[in-house]
């Protein structure tokens, strides 16, 4: 299959290249890690075994990808101003498209521009970090949950889910993309807003007594706006978070990307983690008013 990834950060390298190592045919839309990995290949160094691609199809620009039959989008959210123009050059007849931004909203940009039958949503549960140009660190996890923007289980996304498990990527179709979606949020609306807030790490904000019980208290709230959504399924409020704890309890300092944007002046994806959600709860009747503060605080330390 030939795949085309835009935004090539940590998620984007990782994938790409484990899809790549699996046979497929990738190309990658670059722009700090262009020259060092033209010249000297992509490094993935990861948990589960190192691996080098010596050779790795590079752009500057998706005009020079052409057309492929997936799109795999890791773009952060704050440049998805640019993802219209970005996606539109690699469409053929039938490219699917498969955004595994964070938050929400993705599909939906997605859908609007370039119809919702294209389109796919993907919850990447993935440590991962970049290095210098030309490597990707991968510290941990790696699992996605894929599905069809439209809802229902089709034969493509298990075709795709197969694909990524061939690649030594745990990967299901699921169903409800809504829930998985929101489920994914459990986690990063608390450890990525606090981490980015505190520049504490996620084993620093959970040996913090008060801090871990805030963390429980912001999960109830997302758990709380997702119950009111249209899930298939409705989310097991205490049960979900402890098993969320028990997970998080097990990363060693790990730093979420809100952090590490923080910490060297970039900006945050509050619109698709924070407002988006929000809003969406507060049309289901639904108040969030931990999670309303610390989008403000977060918010109030942007530039």
């Amino acid at each position: 299959m030939r795949i085309g990834i835009i935004g090539s950060g940590a998620l984007g390298l990782y994938y790409g290249a484990m899809l790549q190592r699996s046979g497929q045919d990738l190309h990658f839309l670059l722009r700090r890690d262009y020259q060092a990995i033209q010249e000297n290949g992509l490094h993935v160094f990861s948990c589960h075994g190192d691996f080098y691609l010596p050779q790795v199809a590079s752009y500057l620009t998706p005009q020079e990808i052409g057309p492929v039959d997936l799109v795999i989008v890791g773009l952060k959210t704050i440049s998805n101003h640019h993802l219209i123009e970005l996606v539109r050059p690699l469409l053929g007849d039938n490219t699917a498209i498969l955004t595994l931004q964070n938050g929400l909203g993705n599909e939906e940009l997605l859908a609007t521009a370039f119809g919702p039958e294209r389109v796919l949503g993907g919850v990447a549960f993935l440590c991962s970090n970049r290095g210098e140009p030309g490597t990707v660190h991968h510290l941990g996890e790696g699992k996605i949950l894929l599905g069809e923007f439209r809802g229902g289980s089709s034969q493509r996304s298990h075709n795709l889910a197969e694909m990524f498990q061939t690649a030594g990527v745990p990967c299901t179709a699921v169903s409800d993309l809504r829930r998985a979606r929101w489920e994914k949020l459990v986690w990063n609306i608390p450890f990525n807003g606090l981490s980015a807030l505190l520049e504490k790490d996620v084993t620093e904000i959970l040996n913090h007594p008060p801090s871990k019980e805030l963390v429980k208290k912001l999960m109830l709230e997302v758990i709380a706006g997702a119950n009111a959504q249209k899930l298939e399924t409705q989310i097991d409020a205490l049960k979900f978070s402890q098993q969320l704890i028990s997970f998080s309890e097990k990363m060693d300092h790990y730093r979420p990307s809100m952090m590490i944007d923080r910490i060297e002046g970039r900006a945050l994806e509050l619109e698709a983690i924070y407002a988006i959600p929000l809003q969406q709860a507060k049309t289901a009747n639904v108040s969030m008013p931990l999670i309303e503060m610390l989008f403000t605080l977060l918010d109030c330390g942007e530039n």
